[in-house]
């Protein structure tokens, strides 16, 4: 998150550099997926069941969950627990279906006679893979199977890798299930993305895959693309504080340590005009990570991936932070709504010390949590309903009225572009309001 030009900027006081700049693309990674990929293409059923018994531990009949499987799992997670979650499902098919409302049918003359307009298609196959790596993140059906749902999307499958007693968490199946997937499958890593997209073990061939995983997820993403769609490639997870000498100093150091737990290769990063608050909150890390159960990872991200700015003024503090486009931004200053107004690039902003990024990692404020990184917030935001809404366009000539001026306009064009057959097109139509 943090590049050469800000850590050579003479204006920037660096309280913490970050000792580890970039991680790099691995190469082997890119040469295991590609070779995991084409085996499975290649080997079909066979191939996909070699690799989920190899890399998943997985030893079965079938990888769907059945309906009394779904059911049992149901049992086994807390009454608490459950109606947190369908809360949270709730707030965010709330806030989706908000966000619908926005997306609209268009038409418009855009000359007489000249009719253009689009109509939102929704894709009809979606396959959503749910990481349930070092821990289950019971919040990801909430973004990746109910939102596509809500967007109107047909069909969507979800794949999550089962546990080392090949079945999946519990809590997991649950908000799955909640959330409206049609099936859930025990299979993860590259091998349940070639599933979903190949259609192999027992799935049909999806149209898009979306979700977060690890290196191993976002690689076969990325290799897969084109033949199916994506909702974005996913790195590391990211927080950036914007804060001045208002902000809480313990909170800020929690909310860094927060992501960094996410792993060991997190960027985190304070951005403040405060010296004094940027001295506080690196000792209110240290003190943290003292006693956090987490502080073996955490501590990894924050030593070898934290930072801690100080900008001269609040102008400054707003651009580096847009130059460091980060998934997540919160602001914890005396005047947030300045920075709302002029803040440009973030996957998603947390206004004001009461919103922190857990509450949208854990699905309980309603916004979508997958979100860009890398500094692709510079050009994309994050999943919504909008990405599973195709905006085809269409086009209609009412009249020969309409007609005469399109066609000349083809014809001419067509002849300094030297492509004859694109000219005949709008010619013979000429032709034909001639002769009636």
């Amino acid at each position: 998150m943090i590049t050469r030009r800000l850590l050579d900027d003479p204006e920037l006081l660096f309280l913490k550099r970050p000792e580890v700049e970039r991680v790099g693309e691995d190469p082997a990674i890119a040469t295991r997926v590609s070779e995991i990929l084409l085996d499975i293409e290649r080997g079909g059923e066979d191939a996909l069941r070699r690799y989920a018994r190899e890399l998943d531990g997985w030893d079965g009949d079938s990888f769907e969950l059945t309906r009394g499987e779904i059911e049992s799992a149901e049992t086994l997670v807390p009454e608490a627990l459950r109606e947190h979650l369908q809360r949270s499902r709730e707030r965010v098919e709330a806030f989706a279906r908000a966000q619908r409302t926005t997306l609209t049918d268009l038409e418009v003359e855009v000359a007489p006679g000249v009719i253009a307009g689009h109509r939102l298609i929704p894709v009809a196959h979606v396959g959503a893979y749910l990481p349930a790596g070092r821990v289950p993140l019971l919040a990801s059906p909430f973004m990746t199977v109910l939102v596509p749902k809500v967007a109107g999307v047909g069909t969507v499958v979800a794949c999550a890798p089962p546990r080392r007693d090949g079945t999946i968490h519990p809590s997991l199946v649950y908000s799955t299930a909640i959330c409206g997937a049609d099936r859930i499958f025990a299979l993860g890593g590259v091998q349940a993305l070639a599933a979903m997209a190949f259609g192999l073990g027992g799935i049909e061939p999806v149209d898009m895959v979306v979700g977060a995983g690890n290196a191993y997820v976002a690689e076969a993403k990325r290799q897969l693309y084109g033949r199916v769609g994506i909702d974005l490639l996913a790195g590391p997870s990211e927080v950036a504080v914007l804060a001045d000498e208002t902000a809480d100093s313990e909170l800020v150091a929690a909310d860094l340590l927060g992501q960094a737990e996410h792993g060991p290769t997190s960027p985190v990063a304070l951005v403040t005009t405060s010296e004094e608050l940027g001295r506080a909150v690196r000792a209110e890390v240290a003190r943290q990570l003292e006693e956090l159960a987490t502080a073996e990872v955490a501590g990894a991200a924050w030593r070898d991936h934290g930072a801690i700015i100080v900008a001269p003024d609040r102008e400054r503090a707003a651009a580096v932070s847009d130059q460091l486009a980060p998934e997540h931004l919160e602001v914890q200053t005396s005047d947030d709504d300045w920075y709302h107004a002029r803040l440009r690039n973030y996957g998603s902003l947390f206004l004001g010390e009461r919103a922190t990024v857990a509450f949208s990692d854990k699905g309980v404020t309603g916004t979508n949590h997958v979100l860009p990184t890398g500094h692709a917030a510079r050009y994309t935001g994050g999943l919504s309903v909008a990405r599973f809404l195709k905006p085809l366009t269409y086009q209609r000539i009412e009249d020969e009225t309409a007609t005469t001026p399109i066609a000349e306009a083809v014809v001419a064009i067509s002849a300094t572009e030297g492509l004859a057959a694109h000219g005949a097109t709008a010619a013979k139509r000429l032709a034909r309001v001639g002769a009636r």
